[in-house]
């Protein structure tokens, strides 16, 4: 689905340039329309789903919790529109898709689409707390083709107080929103779990790239998978539908089979990153990756450990160095073994 939504997406922008005489040719043309019709459907989704955002953040800027001056909110709200939005939001459209499905071709109220919506805003906020912070402790440079939010001019560490806001504004949210549900605290726990799962991730992720303790012996497919499968299958994945499932009144200890699949596709998905991070145009992919420079327990190095003899094991030393040359001989060992 995402690879036929990314293609057609490139078939729209460059089509012209690469077929400019192409015909369509009467057989094919209910097909095409049909392509088109999807297409548009999509970006009334998009544009649906993001005027709940505005909706969201307009009652977080007017939170009577706090008294907030011209500056405090304008900052507020320059920050969200920074970080949350920003994304393709595939995470947040698929709370609404699943609930959509749960719910076996009922047409959805209103109010079932405004929750849902609401949800998945709740898991791109989460999303945005994650990477703010997260480009901060791997000194990033670019998200989603802009500096990121740390490296805005008069921003810097007050980045990181940024971060905890965003994540209380979830709570927010779903107390606003959810306060009356019975499922609320469900909701409060499942949040809470997925949080702890990831920053758990995150820290294995970090301190296996702490410096004077690298030691590739330590790196290996079943690591690889431990970090995944908590820093970003659990909140990428699994979340959307459980939050979808929660919603639809749905015991989630009755659907492990479920979780399992997400946890996979998660892992799937992150091996692409990292391929991605190697070799992807930053151009393409809005940041320029770090990996090799930062020593990180990528699909790569695993998988290079686990096929290459030793001679080719030495260009690992390169590994984990910031000099470009060294990058390079990384890089080419990857091309070598077809990775």
């Amino acid at each position: 689905f995402y690879f036929f939504i990314f293609f057609t997406n490139k078939t729209e922008q460059f089509g012209n340039l690469l077929f400019p005489a192409f015909t369509v040719p009467e057989e094919r043309r209910g097909a095409f329309q049909s392509q088109k019709n999807t297409l548009a459907l999509m970006a009334d989704r998009r544009s649906a789903f993001l005027q709940v955002y505005y909706k969201l953040k307009s009652e977080l800027l007017e939170d009577p919790s706090f008294e907030f001056t011209d500056v405090s909110r304008q900052w507020v709200d320059r920050m969200l529109d920074y970080n949350v939005p920003g994304g393709k939001l595939n995470r947040g459209l698929s709370v609404i898709d699943s609930y959509r499905l749960l719910k076996e071709g009922k047409e959805l109220t209103e109010n079932e689409i405004f929750l849902a919506s609401a949800l998945g805003w709740c898991i791109e906020w989460l999303q945005a707390y994650f990477l703010v912070l997260d480009d901060i402790m791997d000194n990033s440079h670019t998200r989603r083709g802009h500096p990121c939010w740390f490296r805005v001019p008069q921003v810097g560490l007050i980045a990181v107080n940024d971060g905890i806001l965003l994540r209380n504004h979830i709570c927010r949210i779903l107390k606003n929103h959810f306060r009356e549900k019975p499922y609320y605290v469900d909701l409060l726990d499942l949040f809470n779990e997925v949080e702890f799962q990831t920053a758990s991730g995150q820290m294995i992720d970090l301190i296996t790239t702490l410096e004077g303790e690298k030691d590739l012996s330590k790196y290996s497919l079943s690591q690889h998978r431990r970090i995944v499968q908590y820093k970003t299958a659990y909140y990428s994945f699994y979340l959307p539908v459980a939050c979808a499932l929660v919603m639809s009144g749905e015991n989630l200890d009755n659907h492990i089979d479920v979780k399992n699949i997400l946890v996979d596709m998660g892992i799937y998905f992150q091996v692409q990153d990292d391929y991605l991070d190697c070799f992807g145009d930053p151009e393409t992919i809005g940041k320029i990756g770090t990996d090799i420079e930062d020593f990180k327990c990528s699909w790569l190095v695993v998988k290079a450990l686990e096929i290459c003899n030793e001679e080719q094991k030495k260009v690992l030393h390169n590994y984990g160095k910031l000099d470009p040359v060294n990058v390079a001989n990384v890089k080419a060992l990857y091309n070598e073994l077809n990775l």
